[in-house]
């Protein structure tokens, strides 16, 4: 198998016998960062744990009971960003172990219907991948159930969507998109290890990641032919036929489907994920989009809308693709150095409390919440910031 970087800033390598991780560049510790930047990171992010901890209710959830998502990134944030409070992890976990189903799904049913359906494949790909990071052996048969789930709802139909995932197979239509299939294919790579520890004879989850780097691939734009210049080349759209970010026309005259940051940043982690080696043509394509669009104050294409859930992908698709430098029009940017120091200068301060906390003015994609926009930005810094000691 392949060598996929492993996110040693988010979770625990594989165990023996899955894929093998490792995180490569010369920023891998976090040493690499000048030690100021370093301690005002993890300034920043202790203040943003002691708020999100102000802000868990009675029972452990975050934000919105109904999508335990909300409960699952501050756990991920808590946890990763090296609470003491041990009460804030064991109510998160039992609240998410609240919205365990039968069938291993981890969500709650929606009081409304609506297209999505109960957002299933979302809330049990984030909800089982906090699960994983506790790295406490009692819950590996519900994230081995989860895993068996999210495998089961990857879409194969033969038509556009092949491989990828959507937002609740159960809704029955044909349906996948980029944002989904991202958090989907990192779940299952985050929780692979886990795999290990099922019954001998007991049939292992896993996805067709053949499929999914094709359902990807159809996603990216392609130069016109003969061109090298078009500036859409490489970056992402959102879905088969949509982009959020409109259309665009090449040097050719050809109506494309925008580019744009976020999902860029979630199709190049899709394709290492799908062990599609670094050196391929459309991984080098995306990190060149990257690097030609380098803009930390909106997320490109998009301006200020779902600009935190950039700043979440991209960390983390950075850190796995290894590089940690980029050669933008304005120059080389080391991205570490740079996310960082514009998350910290984001963070809002709680006067009465002196806890930090960021949030959108854009509501776009609810980063009206402070709470989801916190969980995201403590999940970039820590990821910027590298493993620590």
């Amino acid at each position: 198998m392949k060598k996929i970087l492993c996110l040693l800033s988010l979770v625990p390598c594989l165990a023996a016998g899955a894929a093998e991780l490792k995180l490569t560049g010369t920023g891998a510790e976090a040493g690499a960062l000048p030690l100021t930047l370093q301690n005002e990171a993890r300034a920043a992010i202790n203040r943003g744990l002691a708020w999100l901890e102000s802000k868990q209710q009675a029972d452990g959830h975050w934000s919105i009971p109904d999508f335990p998502a909300l409960t699952a990134l501050p756990l991920w944030a808590l946890h990763n960003g090296g609470t003491t409070n041990r009460a804030a992890l064991a109510s998160a976990k039992k609240f998410l172990l609240s919205c365990v189903h039968e069938n291993g799904a981890i969500y709650r049913e929606p009081a409304v219907k609506q297209k999505g359906g109960g957002l299933a494949n979302y809330n049990t790909a984030l909800c089982m991948t906090a699960l994983k990071m506790l790295n406490e052996p009692d819950l590996a048969p519900i994230i081995l159930r989860a895993r068996s789930f999210i495998a089961g709802t990857q879409y194969l139909g033969n038509d556009e969507y092949k491989g990828g995932m959507g937002y609740d197979a159960a809704t029955g239509r044909a349906y996948a998109d980029l944002s989904n299939s991202y958090i989907a294919y990192e779940a299952m790579r985050l929780t692979q290890a886990v795999e290990d520890l099922r019954k001998q004879g007991e049939k292992h989850a896993d996805l067709d990641w053949q499929a999914a780097a094709d359902f990807v691939t159809r996603l990216q734009a392609r130069p016109a032919a003969g061109s090298t210049t078009d500036a859409n080349a490489g970056g992402f759209a959102y879905k088969p036929g949509a982009s959020m970010a409109g259309a665009t026309t090449n040097s050719a005259g050809e109506v494309q489907l925008r580019s744009y940051g976020s999902m860029t940043y979630a199709g190049l982690l899709s394709l290492i994920y799908a062990e599609v080696d670094r050196k391929d043509p459309r991984v080098q394509a995306a990190f060149q989009w990257a690097a030609r669009n380098w803009s930390l104050d909106q997320n490109p294409g998009m301006g200020q809308q779902g600009l935190y859930y950039f700043y979440n992908v991209l960390a983390k698709a950075l850190a796995v693709q290894g590089a940690e430098q980029l050669n933008a029009p304005a120059g080389t940017v080391n991205w570490r150095a740079e996310l960082v120091k514009k998350l910290i200068g984001m963070q809002k301060i709680e006067a009465a409390t002196g806890g930090g906390y960021w949030v959108n003015t854009e509501n776009r994609w609810m980063e009206a919440d402070p709470v989801l926009v916190t969980a995201y930005t403590l999940i970039a810094l820590e990821t910027a910031l590298g493993p620590q000691p």
